[in-house]
């Protein structure tokens, strides 16, 4: 279950992936427009009708009309609570202090626990949708569990991780609590605690401190990334980058800050949602030269919108 890149040709109506695993090299463009990828239903995708031209910058990879089609039917936005599966109530811990609460189909197993880059988990109980959905309001209100976590929180945690232990203790702490809570739904088939890690899977050993990761900017036509897979948590794909300068040629500013540490060699982390909607080509040059900046202080506020659905 290890990282992958999807592709998806519309007018073949074709999908394949390629894995991404450490030591891969990577060396892409960005061609033409980023453009909306549609709706997907049965399995397959159904091509924006509109053809709307997306932002570079931004993590969403559907025009307005389609995420709100998209949104019609779904468990995230609270309008498919008909869903006969049974669903899974899980914690997911993302470092010290950082334990949500989440939701998924039973069928889907740890898929949206890898999805969302948790690095380890415990199941809480199993059961209806509607079940489920109460027990995770329980936990928000009467103990504060969250239901999300920005992803600067997220990864800035990954850099400086307690041992497996620490992390299996205060996820078991909080499944103890939350399962002597009153007013658990009794239609929630409760779940013996047993801790999952993902340290092996995520290759979080091989990823930098905190404050030795830089980040890469969203794409514009032409930009070009060059570099190798380092780890792969989530979304983000770390990357050892090859440049000439240090880092990115998006800006001086990141000229500047990535030369300060060091010429080459510098590992940025890339939301890969960035990639969704982008015609990707063969990199023309030898060095990456979409835009690579050094979060600021500040950048691991807690907030965020969810991250892909259930």
């Amino acid at each position: 279950m290890g990282q992958r890149l999807g592709w998806y040709c519309a007018e073949r109506g074709a999908e394949r992936v390629s894995p991404l695993p450490p030591g891969r090299a990577l060396a892409f463009g960005a061609v033409g427009e980023r453009r909306c990828l549609g709706v997907r239903r049965a399995g397959r995708w159904i091509v924006c009708p509109y053809g709307a031209v997306l932002e570079g910058e931004g993590v969403k990879d559907q025009c307005p009309r389609c995420a709100q089609l998209d949104r019609s039917r779904s468990v995230a936005a609270d309008t498919m609570a008909d869903d006969p599966r049974p669903y899974g109530v899980y914690l997911a811990y993302f470092g010290p202090g950082l334990v949500k609460v989440g939701i998924t189909a039973a069928e889907r197993g740890a898929a949206r626990l890898v999805e969302q880059g948790a690095v380890a988990y415990a199941w809480l109980g199993r059961g209806p949708l509607m079940a489920a959905r109460r027990a995770e309001a329980l936990l928000g209100s009467a103990l504060g569990v969250p239901d999300r976590f920005a992803k600067e929180a997220k990864r800035a945690a990954r850099g400086a991780l307690p041992p497996v232990p620490e992390r299996v203790a205060e996820v078991g702490e909080l499944h103890r609590v939350a399962r002597g809570l009153a007013g658990w739904p009794e239609t929630l088939e409760p779940v013996a605690f047993a801790c999952v890690d993902h340290t092996e899977l995520f290759g979080l050993a091989r990823i930098p401190a905190v404050g030795e990761v830089a980040e890469l900017g969203g794409l514009t036509a032409g930009a070009e990334i060059v570099g190798e897979v380092v780890a792969g948590v989530g979304a983000d794909v770390y990357l050892r980058l090859r440049s000439g300068d240090g880092g990115g040629s998006g800006s001086g500013g990141a000229r500047g800050a990535s030369a300060e540490r060091g010429v080459g060699g510098v590992v940025a982390v890339l939301d890969a949602r960035l990639l969704s909607g982008w015609v990707l080509g063969a990199a023309q040059g030898r060095v990456t030269t979409a835009p690579v900046r050094w979060p600021a202080a500040g950048d691991d506020e807690r907030g965020a919108e969810q991250e892909g659905l259930f």
